[in-house]
């Protein structure tokens, strides 16, 4: 796993200041699930967050409405956050890509790692987290101010 982009806790930490919206894939109604849960942080450490979900288009999470699908996003991210199964992780890149050809960040959750979307990723100059949570990361980088 991981290449030579990895970035350092510095380069997380920068990643963690600058990024302002972020789009949260996988976002979920169920305060039990991860996705629900970092979600939540999230808007508390003052990012505006937008959730992802075709189940949830329209309701309103982290509030704000949920869209279907990346190309439904208001505005810019400067992160797609991804909380879904490494296999479908290339074609998220390939949406976010699509939908935003300088995104800053594609950030995968703990578990997930995608060589593909990595690749197609860095290929545009955009920074891959890999098996990472924001949230932990946050609490970790940030929110103690280390």
């Amino acid at each position: 796993m991981g290449g030579m982009t990895d970035p350092d806790a510095a380069a997380l930490r920068r990643i963690l200041r600058e990024t302002r919206t972020i789009a949260l894939v996988g976002a979920s109604a169920n305060p039990a699930r991860p996705s629900h849960d970092v979600g939540v942080y999230l808007v508390r450490a003052g990012y505006r967050v937008i959730g992802v979900n075709p189940g949830l288009e329209g309701r309103v999470l982290f509030g704000r409405p949920v869209v279907a699908r990346l190309a439904d996003v208001p505005g810019d991210v400067e992160m797609v956050d991804v909380f879904r199964r490494s296999e479908a992780v290339a074609q998220i890149a390939r949406e976010a890509l699509a939908r935003w050809p300088r995104l800053p960040v594609l950030w995968l959750q703990l578990g997930i790692v995608s060589a593909e979307a990595r690749a197609l990723a860095e290929a545009a100059g955009t920074v891959v987290v890999e098996d990472r949570c924001t949230k932990i990361e946050h609490a970790r980088l940030v929110a103690r101010g280390a």
